[in-house]
């Protein structure tokens, strides 16, 4: 097992990322994220601050709470780099403020291409390209202003559950929270008809010109004055997507569905053996202990996920 499963990362690891092009980021939407997760606790929804950064052709979809995390962790980091100046043997010691797991997978739509890649992290990044769904939305009369904009309603039945949607024509970018796409205009706020699963819009900002790189902004000032980046294994470090472009992360592998369902599973039966065998595929040499205060590869979560019963996307009987 162990043998087959470094051998499939390592034709992983080989494969080169996606050349896509950048596009400039002009729109930050945020949206707080409900989703009964077990419908057995319909009192206990999973709740998460969430973002989508939009330009005309391109936009990414990800966890705000995760992003803050990440800038979270380069703070800690960035303090416990300089309490251990002259020390060969670093450690770090990072403590999450997040009491319930985050969404650990980020959509990048791409509208003229009219395809989405899916970012997972496990260990590594890895990307699954899959073309964009085709939505039938119904367009009605009706509208409604959402802080100050003016929106437009929408409907449609899509991976098993009847959406309404509420876009701004004022707005014209074709992006909206998770898969939602394809109308003439923003999606500013979406739920399901039985209010299981919501995107509720928590606000919207321009992505000013000047805005800095947040690649910049992610560098580390070492101990001993060299500047430079960290990446822990397991822990989502990069802010990248604060800034003014919206782009694949650079060192994401290419791969398939299939593939990166293999990797899932073999991390969730055996973390231990699935953190030391991409380790080996990443050249990295040594063990690594996992404990209490360990995030699991690719995720951030030392707590035991809720059970769901009620995923977003419900498979359809044949």
């Amino acid at each position: 097992m162990k043998k087959i499963l470094m051998t499939s990362i390592a034709l992983l690891a080989a494969i080169s990322s996606y050349a896509q092009n950048p596009d400039k980021a002009l729109a930050r939407v945020r949206y707080t994220f409900t989703h009964v997760w077990d419908t057995t606790q319909r009192d206990k929804p999973h709740i998460e601050n969430m973002l989508l950064i939009t330009g005309k052709n391109a936009s990414v979809y990800t966890s705000y709470d995760k992003l803050n995390q990440a800038i979270n962790t380069q703070k800690q980091i960035q303090e416990q780099m300089k309490n251990q100046t002259g020390n060969n043997n670093v450690r770090f010691n990072i403590k999450s403020e997040t009491k319930v797991p985050l969404t650990q997978v980020d959509y990048f739509f791409f509208a003229n291409e009219h395809k989405m890649i899916t970012k997972e992290k496990l260990f590594n990044n890895y990307l699954v390209e899959e073309p964009a769904s085709q939505i039938d939305w119904k367009i009605l009369k009706d509208t409604l202003s959402f802080s100050g904009i003016s929106c437009q309603k929408a409907t449609a039945n899509f991976k098993g559950r009847n959406w309404v949607a509420w876009f701004a024509t004022e707005l014209p970018f074709q992006s909206g929270p998770w898969k939602l796409n394809g109308l003439p205009g923003l999606i500013i706020e979406a739920y399901d008809t039985k209010k299981e699963v919501k995107f509720e819009f928590a606000g919207l900002e321009n992505v000013k010109d000047e805005q800095k790189n947040a690649e910049e902004d992610a560098k580390i000032t070492m101990g001993n004055g060299a500047v430079g980046t960290v990446k822990i294994m397991g822990i989502e470090t990069s802010t990248a997507y604060l800034g003014p472009e919206i782009k694949l992360p650079a060192d994401a592998i290419k791969t398939t569905r299939k593939e990166l369902d293999k990797l899932r599973a073999a991390r969730d039966k055996d973390p231990q053996g699935f953190l030391q065998a991409q380790m080996a595929a990443n050249g990295m040499q040594g063990s690594f202990k996992m404990n209490n205060n360990t995030p699991r590869p690719g995720g951030t979560s030392t707590i035991v996920k809720a059970t769901e019963n009620n995923p977003i996307e419900i498979l359809q009987k044949k």
